[in-house]
């Protein structure tokens, strides 16, 4: 395997919004609140993060922020995936310059390629990068999903380090690890099957979740990868019901309601995402406050 960036838990960071641009000071909070209960790697504006809907400079400020936030005192990953080559690779020399460690690439959206225009288009971000590259597999938002036959042929790559895989289809799962052959790192992109995927080799989670649990979130990973199954088993089980309810609506709807019952930012999200709705709200507290998360 090359050079682990992480193992445990690692944040997909919800973006605090204002009505006029990013919220800095809660950014800065969210930022200590993950590191202070123990996260190992925080991603900046992965598709949780909205980058979709924040202008170039917005996308480049909350980066900055995030990295002068850390300190070093965990990796910070850039979000740059998207569906144009050749944007990509100018968001990860960007991204390198505001201090990451390493790049989070969804796969295309829309122009949605075939598999050999995935191994053309990561491996021209690769070759074009100096920033390591996560491979993000997540078909229910892009109507794609990589093979893991292709997974197999991107893990030579040298600059091509780990797959997050949030398809939660274990069978394609073992798969992909099976022909990547020990070459790449595998992160849980759904909560739900943390503990199931890390059963068959992978290293953690690249989590929605722990930006309002991460204590839980993080004793869950670090229980399996000391090897007890039975304590990794029950945290996750633990979770389900806050983690059902933070999924009730598109994300980061639900997460950003969350964030705001816990005081760490405003109840923001950018169009066409609209806050949460009453009813699961009420649920979503419940939740919160079953885990001691609210009062």
């Amino acid at each position: 395997m090359k050079k682990v960036l992480f193992r445990g838990c690692a944040t997909a960071l919800a973006t605090p919004f204002t009505n006029s641009g990013i919220d800095e000071q809660a950014l800065r909070k969210l930022v200590n609140y993950q590191i202070d209960n123990g996260v190992a790697a925080l991603i900046a504006c992965g598709t949780t993060g909205e980058p979709s809907t924040m202008t170039q400079e917005e996308w480049a400020e909350t980066i900055q922020i995030v990295v002068d936030e850390t300190k070093k005192r965990v990796p910070v990953v850039a979000g740059t995936g998207g569906n144009n080559t050749a944007e990509v690779i100018h968001l990860a020399a960007l991204a390198e310059k505001l201090g990451a460690q390493a790049q989070l690439c969804v796969t295309p959206y829309y122009n949605k390629t075939t598999q050999q225009g995935l191994i053309a288009h990561y491996t021209a971000i690769a070759d074009n990068s100096n920033l390591p590259v996560i491979i993000y597999n997540v078909p229910s938002r892009t109507g794609l999903s990589i093979a893991p036959e292709t997974v197999g042929a991107l893990s030579h790559h040298d600059n091509i380090i780990a797959v997050k895989e949030a398809s939660a289809d274990m069978i394609k799962l073992g798969d992909m690890i099976r022909l990547s052959e020990g070459r790449l790192a595998f992160y849980s992109g759904t909560d739900e099957v943390v503990v199931p995927l890390m059963s068959l080799g992978g290293l953690g989670v690249i989590s929605v979740i722990s930006n309002a649990a991460p204590a839980l979130t993080v004793q869950m990973t670090e229980a399996m990868l000391r090897g007890d199954t039975q304590k990794a088993a029950e945290l996750q089980l633990k979770l389900l019901p806050l983690t059902h309810a933070l999924f009730s609506e598109v994300n980061p709807i639900p997460l950003k309601a969350a964030m705001h019952m816990m005081g760490i930012c405003e109840n923001q999200v950018r169009l066409p995402l609209v806050p949460l709705g009453e009813s699961n709200a009420r649920v979503l507290e419940k939740e919160l406050k079953a885990l001691g998360l609210l009062a």
